[in-house]
């Protein structure tokens, strides 16, 4: 047990561990204490206006009992002499009326102690009331959280009911539809397989061929002149005509009842062959061989490792592939356009230094046979130099003989002739004497 002395009152009291334990846990309490001091400061003033209401209502009813208590005094002392039991009778009735007086106070003063007592235990009625609304809001917090997680795991399982039920509609879908294909490829042909794929492939094409390839070339490649041939050739130009991009086709796809079965490896080597004759960038295999491979089932598959810019992807994904590498090529297209012009002019200042050296080539060989007929002609005129001199010699000899000839000529007469010959001097004698009369004659 524990005295306990009132702070106002100053009244001492005992109080068992409990109700100690509880006061402590009610004074440590900031906002218990607050409001118990708010309320006891309530209790307080009420009590001390009722105390004093209480002491002014005394004094004013001492004040006139005194007053009375005098004047009967004095009417007392006036009729003292009227009987001994008369005066006995007001002082019994003055301290009646003191008592009730006093009685009164000390009713006053225990009900504002009932009043503190009423206060304390309203106060602890609203700190066990608040801890009730709290634990009642906290109470509705958890269901509230707890109706949302069963909320959330009812819409949760509903969801993936869903997912499972759309999952299995588009599986039983895909189920019919590969047994459809398989029932259409049992009734066909392999070349009409082939045929069929090809003819899908070209409708996807000329679907939308209008709005996203209008200026492409997308037709059947039937340029056999090398021994082998494609299937399709995609060519694609800007308003320039520069070309953004080209691809080589093929479609292969085989029934399933056929004895041998191809593989994708079987048809690469030929198609490489076939883009690089036909000058395409690209080659696309569009096949519908081996449909277990998870590999090629997946997507798009690029075979780059084998072959250079080579694909092979499932017919679903024939215009998504002419997408991407059109899209792809367009990004470069700038650097397209200006290679074409490098090279445009590359070509130009090639066919100049061609038509240049062709030229250079023909002037040096004309220039060389005419040099070497002009060297001919300068050795005949060497040779015919030469020949003249010779003739000239030949010919200054001749000149050099006739005049030493003419010398010898003019030298002549007819006495050195007949010199030693008197023959011939009697004929030139006698010729010489006949000759004057036959010319008289």
């Amino acid at each position: 047990m524990h005295d306990i002395i009132c702070p106002h009152c100053s009244k001492a009291f005992k109080i068992d561990e409990a109700g100690y334990a509880d006061i402590l846990k009610q004074v440590r309490d900031e906002t218990f204490e607050q409001q118990l001091h708010e309320r006891l400061a309530l209790a307080e003033k009420d009590k001390r206006s009722a105390v004093e209401l209480a002491t002014a209502k005394a004094a004013s009813e001492s004040q006139r009992a005194a007053a009375a208590k005098d004047a009967e005094i004095q009417g007392l002392r006036a009729r003292l002499d009227a009987g001994e039991v008369a005066r006995k009778l007001a002082v019994a009735e003055a301290l009646s009326a003191v008592e009730k007086q006093r009685d009164l106070l000390q009713q006053q003063l225990a009900q504002a102690q009932l009043d503190q007592q009423s206060a304390a235990r309203l106060a602890e009625a609203l700190r066990a009331n608040e801890l009730q609304q709290a634990a009642a809001a906290k109470d509705a917090e958890i269901a509230r959280l707890k109706d949302g997680l069963e909320r959330a795991a009812l819409e949760k399982q509903l969801a993936e009911k869903s997912l499972k039920d759309k999952y299995d509609t588009q599986i039983k879908d895909r189920d019919d539809a590969i047994e459809r294909l398989r029932d259409m490829k049992a009734r066909l042909s392999t070349k009409m397989v082939g045929e069929t794929l090809e003819q899908h492939c070209e409708t996807e094409f000329n679907r939308i061929r209008a709005t996203a390839f209008a200026r492409a070339y997308f037709e059947k490649d039937n340029d056999a002149r090398s021994g082998s041939k494609g299937d399709y050739i995609f060519r694609e130009s800007d308003e320039a005509g520069t070309e953004i991009v080209s691809i080589m086709f093929e479609m292969k796809n085989e029934s399933d009842g056929t004895a041998t079965k191809k593989s994708n490896e079987d048809f690469l080597k030929e198609l490489d062959r076939d883009r690089t004759e036909k000058g395409c960038e690209y080659a696309v295999l569009v096949s519908l061989l081996e449909p277990d491979s998870e590999l090629y089932n997946g997507g798009i598959v690029d075979v780059f490792h084998r072959y250079p810019k080579m694909y092979v992807v499932r017919p679903q994904f024939f215009i998504p592939i002419i997408t991407l590498l059109r899209n792809a090529a367009m990004n470069s297209l700038k650097y397209k356009s200006e290679l074409a012009l490098v090279k445009a002019q590359s070509v130009d200042i090639t066919n100049f230094e061609n038509e240049l050296e062709t030229f250079k080539t023909a002037f040096a060989k004309n220039y060389d046979l005419a040099s070497r007929r002009f060297q001919t002609a300068i050795d005949e005129i060497d040779k015919s130099i030469d020949h003249l001199q010779k003739t000239k010699e030949a010919l200054l000899g001749t000149d050099r003989n006739l005049r030493l000839a003419n010398d010898k000529a003019q030298d002549v007469t007819i006495k050195k002739l007949t010199r030693g010959n008197p023959t011939m001097a009697a004929k030139f004698a006698e010729t010489k004497n006949e000759g004057p009369a036959e010319g008289g004659a």
